[in-house]
Order: C-alpha cells, then sequence, then structure tokens
C-alpha cells in the first residue's frame, strides 16, 4: 500500500504562482512512477504532467507545459508540482497518484490516489 497526501493548495491570483506537494509513505516511493491529475467543476479528470520513480522521465499534458513542473525528491518520498502563469481555467481540485508504471493519459488507472487538495485562481 502507498499512501498519498497533497498540501499547498489555496486561493490565488491570475498569473500567480504554487507549489503542491504530494507525500508518500508505505512503500519505497522511487519504484513508483507519480502523477498529477485535476479535475475541475463538472468536468472529467485529466492528467496532468507525470513522472518516473527515478525522476529521469516526464511527461506532460499540452495545456500545462511550460507552465507547470512536476519533480520528486525520493530521499523526501515526495512528489511536486510546480504551477506558474496561474489562469481562472487552472481551477479545479488537484490529485497525485502512483503506479509502479507511469501512464500519460486521461485514462490513466493509477494503483494509488491522494485525497486531493483545492486550487482556486481568482480572475
Amino acid at each position: 500500500q502507498v499512501q498519498l497526501v497533497e498540501s499547498g493548495g489555496g486561493l490565488v491570483q491570475t498569473g500567480g504562482s504554487l507549489r503542491l506537494a504530494c507525500a508518500a509513505s508505505g512503500r519505497t516511493f522511487s519504484n513508483y512512477a507519480a502523477a498529477w491529475f485535476r479535475q475541475p467543476p463538472g468536468k472529467e479528470r485529466m492528467f496532468l504532467a507525470g513522472i518516473s520513480g527515478s525522476g529521469a522521465i516526464r511527461h506532460y499534458t499540452g495545456s500545462v507545459k511550460g507552465r507547470f513542473t512536476i519533480s520528486r525528491d525520493n530521499a523526501k518520498n515526495t512528489v511536486y508540482l510546480q504551477m506558474n502563469s496561474l489562469k481562472p481555467e487552472d481551477t479545479a481540485v488537484y490529485y497525485c497518484a502512483a503506479d509502479p508504471l507511469l501512464c500519460s493519459s486521461n485514462t490513466c488507472n493509477y494503483d494509488y490516489w491522494g485525497q486531493g487538495t483545492q486550487v482556486t485562481v481568482s480572475s
């Protein structure tokens, strides 16, 4: 079992930045790929960014490429999502997920999920 806890969400103005963190516990975290998803109100969950267990491979969806950066610190069992140039359409609940295999699409069925953290971007 892997337990995931997100933090760092909140209210920010357009153009601002936030860094989300996802703390993992339970198993050797470097054995797991990790990803960030989000779910805006009334919409389906979408993939944002994924990172391999070592951190060597990173994937992004087009709408956040260049604005968001995924990273991880396996010594701290934590994955991060640095979000810059935030827009109102970035408002959503953000989830981190982990799985032995890196998957980078909206239909990924990761084994483990956090509870989510709300990000609200005001105009």
